[in-house]
C-alpha cells in the first residue's frame, strides 16, 4: 500500500503481524506495576476495544504481555511500517489543507530525530506523549484525511473522541491531555490512569503537536544563558572562557549546549543515558562527549585557559561533576539543571552512585527503593550546589522542578523565611521581568513545503520586520529586539532545524502579527509555501505554573489557571487551526495548566484577518494579568498596546503605598 493508501485506511482491514521491538532504540523507562489484577484486566478491556472482536483473543495475551513489561499498552504491532517523518503538506491525503498541516506536525513530533521514545509514542521530558498508542495514531490519521472544513475533531488525552459538525470558522482539532478531576491528579494516579489507557501526559508541546525539537527551546535558554551573563560579568566582559554547568539531555534540554555555544561560554552539560548523549553529538547540538571525570577537569581546564567556546556532554551523573569540580577548584559562572524533575520517580532524575540500567529496574521492580535513591541524591545535588553558590556561582532553577523536588527531599534550598527558595527560578530573575512581563515569547513557524529555501525566505522576511520595528521601538524593549534581530540573522548558521523545517523566536505580539502577515504575503505571491504557525506553551498567556512561568506573579494569584483556560477558549474563537489544553508539563503532573494553538496561514484574506484577531489576544491576554498582579513592565507594555488598539480595554491595577498597608490592625 502507498503511504496514502496506509493513512486513509486507519486500522486495517487485516490483523498485521506481531513485530519485535528494535534492538537500538532509545526505550521509555518501565513504568511503575501500580495497577490490581483487576484494573490490568480493565486496561486490556480498554484497549482491545479499539478492534474488532475476532482479534481479541490473539490481541489480549500480547497487551497484557506489554502491560507487564512496560506498564503500559503501546499496541507496538501497529505502528506503521512508513517511514514517521514531517512529509511535503502535499504529500498527505486530505479534503482540507488544515488537516493536512496537523497530520504534518503529528509525524513530525514523532520523528525519530525528533522524539526521545517514538516507539512509545513520546516525544520528550520522558513522558510527553502524542498518543497513548499505535491505534490511536491510525485513526486520528484516518480522521484527518476524512476532515472537511466544516468539521472538528476532539482529541481526549490521545483518543480521537470522532469527528463532529462544526462550522468553518471553528478549530480543526480540539485537543485535551490529563485534564484531572483536581483530587486526583497526583503522580501515582497519573500513572494509574495512564495505565489504565484513560489518560496521558501530553507535556507542553508534544501532545499538542507544535514540538519541533531541541530549537523550541534553544532560543529561549540562548537568551537565558545571555542574560544570566549579564548580571554576572562586568560590563563589556565576555562569556568565553566562563563555565555553563548544568545536567540533561533527552529532550528539551538537548537545547543546552547550543545555547551555550550561541552564548559564547563554556557549557559542561552531564547525560546518565549515553544514548541520549550520542544522540545529541551526532546531531551537532554538543561539540564533544566525555565518559571520564579526570578527562573532564582537563578538558574544562584547558577550555579555561585557552577561553574557549566549547559544549561538553559528560555522560554520568550531574552531582559527580559538581562535586568533583568543587574538589579541583574549578569555579562554575553559571548553574542550572534541565533534568525532567517533574517525573522524578520514572526515569526523569536518576540517582547518583548506580548504573543507568539498573537505576531502570529499580524504577519497575523496587520503586521505593528507587525513589529513597532519588531523595538522597537531590540532597546530595544541593549540598554541592550550595558550596559553589558560596564562592560566587549563580544558580538558578530551569523550571524542571529542581527547587521544589529537592525541597521535598530536605535538601537545602529553602530560604530563610522557610516559604520560599534560596535560588530564583529563571523566569523570576531573566525571562518574567525581561520578556514575558513586555509580551516577548516563543513564536515559532514550521514551512509545510519541507523546502529548506521556504525557511530562509521565512527567516529574511522576520529579519526584516523586526528591524523596522526596533526603529520606533521604545528603549524598554530595545535589548530585547536586538537580541532576536541578531538570533534570526544567525539562525541558519547555528544549524538549528532538526525534523520539519521550522524556526523560533521570540517576539512581541506586534512582532508576531507582522512577521507572520508578511509570511502570509508572501505565500499569497507564490513566493513560500503554506506555513503553520505556533508557539511553545512556555510563553506568557499560554501557561499558569506557579513554580516557573508564572513564578514572578506576587499578588498571591499564581495557584490558579484562569488565564491559561482563557487563553485557549479565546483562541478557539478568533481564528485558531486548533488548540490543545494540558495537565502537567515542564514542572509535572498537576503542578500546572498550559495551552497552545496552531494557525495555518495559506496566503488568504481569511488567514490574514484571523492571524490579527488571534495573536493579539493570544499575547495579551497575559500582558493584562501580569500587570493587574502590578508587574511594571507589564503595566508599560498593557498601557503602549492599549494606545495603539482602540478597542482593547483592560482593567489597570492601583498601586497601594506602603505604608498604608503597614500600619493596618491585621
Amino acid at each position: 500500500m502507498t503511504f496514502q493508501e496506509q493513512i486513509k485506511q486507519g486500522i486495517p482491514a487485516e490483523l498485521p503481524a506481531a513485530k519485535p521491538y528494535p534492538l537500538d532504540a532509545n526505550r521509555a523507562p518501565k513504568r511503575k506495576d501500580i495497577l490490581t489484577k483487576a484494573e490490568k484486566q480493565l486496561a486490556v478491556r480498554n484497549a482491545l476495544r479499539y478492534f474488532p472482536k475476532a482479534w481479541h483473543a490473539e490481541l489480549a495475551p500480547e497487551f497484557a504481555k506489554e502491560l507487564n513489561d512496560f506498564g503500559r499498552i503501546y499496541m507496538y504491532r501497529f505502528k506503521p511500517d512508513y517511514e514517521l517523518k514531517a512529509r511535503p503538506i502535499s504529500d498527505y491525503p486530505a479534503k482540507c489543507q488544515q488537516a493536512a498541516a496537523i497530520m504534518l506536525m503529528i509525524d513530525n513530533n514523532l520523528d525519530p530525530a525528533v522524539a526521545q521514545h517514538p516507539q512509545e509514542l513520546i516525544t520528550y521530558g520522558g513522558n510527553g506523549a502524542v498518543f497513548q498508542n499505535w491505534a490511536q495514531y491510525r485513526l486520528t490519521m484516518q480522521y484527518l484525511s476524512e476532515m472537511e472544513g466544516d468539521q472538528t475533531l476532539h482529541m481526549y488525552s490521545g483518543h480521537p473522541m470522532g469527528l463532529f459538525p462544526s462550522s468553518e470558522e471553528a478549530p480543526r482539532v480540539i485537543v485535551t491531555n490529563g485534564m484531572m478531576i483536581p483530587n486526583y491528579s497526583k503522580p501515582d494516579d497519573w500513572e494509574r490512569f495512564n495505565a489504565l489507557g484513560v489518560t496521558q501526559f501530553g507535556q507542553m508541546t508534544a501532545g499538542s503537536y507544535m514540538y519541533i525539537g531541541p530549537q523550541g527551546i534553544v532560543h529561549g535558554t540562548t537568551i537565558t544563558v545571555m542574560n544570566a551573563f549579564r548580571k554576572v560579568l562586568q560590563k563589556g566582559e565576555s562569556a568565553k572562557g566562563k563555565i555553563f554547568l548544568t545536567a540533561g539531555l533527552g529532550g528539551m534540554s538537548g537545547a543546552q549546549p547550543k545555547a551555550g555555544n550561541i552564548a559564547g561560554c563554556i557549557t559542561v552539560c552531564a547525560e546518565v543515558n549515553p544514548k541520549a548523549a550520542t544522540k545529541r553529538h551526532q546531531q551537532g547540538w554538543v561539540d564533544e562527549l566525555i565518559d571520564n571525570m579526570d578527562a573532564l577537569i582537563a578538558r574544562v581546564k584547558q577550555a579555561q585557559a585557552n577561553e574557549e567556546v566549547v559544549s561538553i556532554a559528560y555522560i554520568g551523573n550531574v552531582v559527580e561533576v559538581w562535586e568533583s569540580f568543587y574538589q579541583s577548584d574549578i569555579f562554575v559562572h553559571l548553574g542550572s539543571d534541565q533534568t525532567s524533575l517533574h517525573n522524578p520517580w520514572s526515569g526523569g532524575y536518576y540517582p547518583v552512585g548506580i548504573s543507568y540500567d539498573e537505576a531502570n529496574r529499580l524504577i519497575r521492580d523496587e520503586p521505593e527503593l528507587f525513589k529513597a535513591k532519588v531523595q538522597a541524591t537531590l540532597k546530595r545535588h544541593a549540598d554541592a550546589v550550595n558550596k559553589h553558590t558560596a564562592k560566587g556561582t549563580y544558580f538558578f532553577d530551569y523550571g524542571n522542578a529542581f527547587l521544589l523536588e529537592a525541597s521535598r527531599a530536605g535538601g537545602a534550598v529553602m530560604a530563610d523565611n522557610g516559604i520560599d527558595f534560596k535560588y530564583p527560578s529563571y523566569v523570576q530573575d531573566i525571562l518574567g521581568p525581561m520578556c514575558f512581563d513586555y509580551g516577548f515569547g516563543p513564536f515559532r513557524w514550521v514551512c509545510t513545503s519541507g523546502k529548506p529555501e521556504d525557511l530562509d525566505k521565512t527567516d529574511a522576511i522576520a529579519a526584516q520586520v523586526l528591524e523596522r520595528i526596533m526603529a520606533e521601538a521604545p528603549e524598554e524593549i530595545q535589548q530585547q529586539m536586538q537580541d532576536n534581530i541578531t538570533w534570526i540573522k544567525d539562525a541558519k548558521q547555528n544549524k538549528l532545524v532538526v525534523g520539519s523545517q521550522a524556526r523560533i523566536l521570540y517576539a512581541d505580539a506586534e512582532g508576531r502579527m507582522e512577521i507572520a502577515a508578511a509570511f502570509n504575503a508572501a505565500i499569497a505571491r507564490g513566493e513560500i509555501g503554506p506555513v503553520v504557525l505556533g508557539r511553545d506553551h512556555h510563553d506568557v498567556s499560554g501557561t499558569d505554573s506557579p513554580f516557573r512561568e508564572t513564578s514572578n506573579i506576587y499578588d498571591g494569584s499564581r495557584f490558579t489557571a484562569d488565564m491559561a483556560i482563557h487563553n485557549v477558549i479565546g483562541d478557539s474563537f478568533r481564528g485558531a487551526t486548533w488548540v490543545s489544553i494540558h495537565n502537567g508539563g515542564g514542572v509535572g503532573w498537576g503542578e500546572v495548566i498550559n495551552g497552545g494553538f496552531g494557525l495555518l496561514l495559506d496566503g488568504t484574506t481569511d488567514a490574514d484577518r484571523r492571524l490579527k484577531s488571534m495573536l493579539l489576544f493570544d499575547v495579551n491576554n497575559g500582558i493584562a494579568r501580569r500587570s493587574w498582579a502590578r508587574n511594571t513592565e507589564a503595566d508599560f507594555a498593557i498601557k503602549r498596546e492599549m494606545a495603539r488598539t482602540p478597542k482593547l480595554k483592560v482593567t489597570l491595577a492601583n498601586r497601594v503605598d506602603d505604608d498604608v498597608i503597614a500600619g493596618l490592625a491585621l
